[in-house]
């Protein structure tokens, strides 16, 4: 199990990356522009939309030995979307309720638009 961990006067907590990535998954699909994460299928190299269920396939959350966590998204955008202004507000949108949530600070976020969609 990979988690991130932290020491308080009370005892140590640790956190799944799992569920960082759920969390974030979810505050990703709330920010304007994103229509999902996308996964991969390593043999041809095709992204699909990912289900809102498997949406965690699309984020990869690690933590460098300074206990700070870099997570990277996968992601789908709609057609027509200022891509970099989607990119920022999804970047502050994570960082922030990420480590509140967490209580870790995030070192870096990475995005991969990995396709456009039309959205009806």
């Amino acid at each position: 199990m990979k988690s991130s961990s932290m020491n308080t006067h009370m005892g140590s907590i640790a956190i799944d990356n799992e569920v960082i990535a759920q969390y974030a998954g979810s505050v990703a699909n709330e920010c304007f522009g994103i229509v999902g994460m996308a996964g991969v299928n390593v043999k041809d190299g095709v992204f699909s939309l990912l289900k809102k269920e498997s949406m965690t396939r699309g984020i990869n959350v690690s933590l460098t030995p300074k206990n700070k966590l870099v997570i990277d998204f996968h992601v789908i955008v709609s057609y027509g979307v200022n891509i970099p202004a989607v990119a920022d507000n999804l970047i502050s949108s994570v960082k922030y309720k990420v480590e509140e949530f967490t209580g870790l600070e995030i070192e870096k976020i990475n995005i991969y638009v990995e396709g456009v969609k039309v959205i009806d």
